[in-house]
């Protein structure tokens, strides 16, 4: 996946999702006013920061090499998708799972 795929990926998700640019290179696309995806337009190497619950995002950092701690963020929470490292169809499922995590019980309503 590239970083264009990712974006129009998660604008689909729900049709309340925002994307808004801050700190000068940096990409967060919210849902409900809370962060479930962002991005580093400078980073060296494509990546992307999503949100999951600490046991799934500990099992996926031994799993796969491409699943680190997220950059500037509480590293038990976040972690690192790298789009290079990282099959599209994985990639699709974290940013899922985040926005549901971030999303939660408000969408069932």
């Amino acid at each position: 996946m590239n970083i264009e795929e990712v974006r129009e990926f998660a604008l689909s998700l729900h049709p309340e999702i925002t994307e808004v640019l801050f700190a000068e290179q940096w990409i967060s696309w919210r849902i409900f006013g809370k962060w479930f995806l962002l991005m580093q337009l400078d980073a060296p190497e494509p990546r992307v920061a999503v949100k999951l619950p600490p046991d799934e995002g500990a099992e996926l950092r031994v799993q796969y090499d491409g699943v680190q701690p997220a950059y500037h963020m509480n590293k038990t929470h976040w972690n690192d998708l790298y789009l290079n490292q990282l099959d599209g169809a994985l990639v699709r499922k974290l940013i899922t799972r985040s926005f549901q995590v971030v999303a939660g019980k408000r969408l069932k309503k």
